[in-house]
């Protein structure tokens, strides 16, 4: 990670036509605020004399300004009488969030035409789903879903390919209450296995398989191994992406598994839609893993509706003719974020289902040119990715259409930043870089459009979004800039109301650190101007003879060597350190692996970050293991590198780079 001196220059500056057009610049003017300093002080801190001001005057005020329907008025804003850590959100209301995000917009005879969903196959396969016809295919998955037995806070599994009835089956489970469980279509069969054992889903929705890298992947297989292994699944209703569902190659269970079409497509396209209370649960969101075993994150339908209705309107900017694309599966917390957010306001979704560069590395590009998308969200991993194959692959490829860009996943390096700021985005759009989690269905920080960017920042405080920097004591160090643990002071709607394992790990994982303060885990620092940056994973620091160092540091003084295009760094034991760095590079196409480049790179760890940082080993890999979401797993990679049990490796997206991670010289 480099150093915030290092940062020190405004790197995009929003124009002033560009500010006045914004969602977030109307909100303030609607209420009088002159900035973006006033902004986040009066939807974060109760005011003396400001009654329009606070957490509860924002979450209360933002669900009639942002068009969110209760079905029944909620009494207050909230009861949190029995403290953050389990503050009930809209007691007394009641609503549903399929309503909110498909219902409402297919009746309405001016938007029931709209496209609700633009899916591009990796094949090249174009559909266009109006929300008329999301309407209509929510229903029928609700009905089939009724007709086998599920209701009100039964689990249902989604282990299905990016395609646009993913979005029906989401919707479909809102409508009745059930409690959906998305599980990312690039598990294995141990990941799915693990899920579907935890949530105890009795039914599974999957696909015959799904496109990647010009290849079928057979999810079925996967899908009845995992079945087999926990034998928690009644039923399972397979959707016919390759047309293989009925081929005599496709294992098949006559007792269990049915055909989409016979029990989806054949069912009555009609379905009242049933109201819940507030807090009644949504989904059951897994997180990525890379610290431990998976947590089930339980989220509500109140929760799960405001806030990506709020980040994708104010931070994303999103517009009525917007078209929509974050890279991210369903499995993941940014797919139903991207969705019920856009959806929210009757918007599009554009929906890709394979590689980011098959079959060349301007695929991202080229659909960018063709669909004229407006918001692009991407990892930093996939970014480093795609720059380190040229500048030229974008030539030809007409980006103008991009009004925002979104990144997730881990810190920026700044110079994948500005090439992603200044090739993708023109100079012109801003990059919404955000951070938050699985945990709030949302960010804790996120810059806004209106705001001069600096790179890799983070911007500042969410909008309601209570958060700060404290040091080991809980002591705020924010306005001294320096570097603590980032917190949350106060809930949201949308932090998750409690582990699906029960309180007591919810309690330890987040609020057992500091006195009724949520511990994100994260290293994070404001510089002089009040920008926000993250340095990794607290729980992640390098203890070098009694120095202390993170992963992400080390790891991008390794990156800024030409020869380098990922790295993860780890610590190991050491008799006269205590700990000592090893690290793992993959190189560019076309670098030797030699002993020379070894000590070029353990020297260039020492000039920037000091000579006790430099690793003990430098090793060469073909690729790290990492999650969907671009995450690299360093605690895999150290377990390998120590010989420890590696535990739960299920959130891993490449497993095979476990292999390469333990041959390492």
């Amino acid at each position: 990670m480099t150093e915030l001196s290092e940062i020190d220059d405004i790197a995009h500056e929003p124009s002033q036509e560009f500010v006045e057009s914004t969602n977030v610049r109307q909100f303030m003017q609607e209420y009088g605020i002159d900035d973006y300093e006033e902004l986040v002080e009066r939807t974060t801190t109760d005011i003396d004399g400001v009654p329009e001001s606070g957490v509860e005057w924002f979450w209360d005020e933002i669900i009639d300004y942002l068009g969110i329907e209760f079905d029944e008025t909620y009494d207050e804003v909230r009861d949190d009488s029995e403290g953050p850590q389990f503050t009930d959100w809209y007691p007394g209301g009641e609503l549903n969030i399929a309503h909110n995000v498909v219902d409402r917009h297919a009746v309405d005879s001016e938007t029931r035409d709209d496209v609700a969903c633009l899916w591009e196959g990796e094949d090249g396969e174009v559909r266009e789903v109006t929300y008329h016809d999301l309407h209509r295919q929510s229903n029928r998955v609700a009905n089939a879903l009724e007709e086998r037995g599920v209701g009100t806070g039964d689990t249902v599994g989604l282990y299905m390919p990016m395609v646009p009835e993913v979005i029906s089956i989401l919707y479909g489970c809102f409508k009745i209450g059930a409690i959906a469980v998305p599980i990312f279509s690039g598990f294995g069969v141990d990941a799915t296995a693990t899920r579907i054992a935890d949530s105890a889903c009795s039914i599974l929705f999957t696909a015959d398989g799904f496109y990647r890298r010009g290849s079928e992947v057979r999810l079925k297989e996967a899908a009845d191994e995992a079945i087999a292994a926990v034998g928690h699944v009644d039923t399972t209703i397979v959707y016919d992406r390759l047309g293989l569902a009925e081929a005599e190659d496709t294992p098949w269970n006559e007792g269990r598994d049915e055909h989409w079409h016979e029990a989806v497509t054949s069912q009555d396209d009609t379905y009242e839609t049933t109201s819940f209370p507030s807090a009644q649960e949504s989904m059951l969101l897994y997180s990525s893993g890379t610290t431990g075993k998976p947590k089930g994150i339980v989220h509500t339908h109140a929760g799960a509706l405001v806030q990506p209705a709020k980040e994708v309107h104010f931070g994303m900017d999103l517009k009525p003719s917007d078209r929509f694309f974050w890279v991210s599966d369903i499995g993941w917390m940014m797919g139903p974020w991207t969705v019920i957010g856009t959806h929210t306001f009757g918007g599009t979704v554009f929906m890709y289902e394979g590689a980011p560069d098959y079959p060349e590395p301007d695929r991202f590009w080229s659909m960018i040119d063709r669909h004229k998308l407006t918001q692009f969200g991407i990892s930093p991993t996939a970014i480093r990715a795609l720059r380190k194959h040229g500048d030229d692959w974008l030539e030809g490829h007409d980006l103008s259409s991009l009004r925002v860009l979104g990144s997730t996943g881990e810190p920026w390096d700044p110079e994948s930043w500005h090439w992603f700021h200044e090739n993708v985005g023109n100079g012109e759009a801003p990059i919404i870089n955000i951070s938050g989690g699985t945990e709030i269905c949302g960010c804790f920080l996120m810059p806004l459009p209106i705001q001069p960017l600096k790179p890799c920042t983070l911007g500042g405080p969410g909008l309601g979004m209570d958060i700060d920097i404290v040091d080991r004591e809980g002591n705020s160090v924010k306005a001294d800039t320096e570097r603590g643990y980032l917190v949350a002071r106060d809930s949201c709607p949308s932090m998750t109301k409690s582990l699906w394992s029960g309180d007591d790990r919810y309690l330890e994982e987040y609020w057992s650190t500091f006195d009724d303060l949520w511990d994100h885990g994260d290293w994070a620092q404001t510089d002089d101007d009040g920008f926000w940056f993250l340095h990794g994973r607290a729980d992640d620091a390098l203890n070098v003879a009694g120095r202390k160092v993170g992963p992400a540091e080390v790891e991008g003084a390794l990156i800024d060597h030409e020869a380098v295009t990922q790295a993860a760094a780890i610590g190991a034991p050491d008799d006269t350190t205590g700990t000592a760095v090893v690290a793992y590079v993959v190189l560019e196409d076309g670098s030797e692996e030699t002993d020379d480049l070894r000590e070029e790179l353990r020297a260039q760890v020492g000039e920037e970050l000091g000579k006790p940082f430099r690793p003990r080993e430098v090793l060469f890999v073909d690729q790290l293991p990492k999650t969907q979401s671009g995450k690299i797993v360093r605690r895999a990679v150290e377990a390998l590198y120590t010989g420890e049990d590696l535990g739960d490796m299920s959130s891993i997206e490449n497993p095979d780079a476990l292999a390469g991670i333990r041959d390492a010289r």
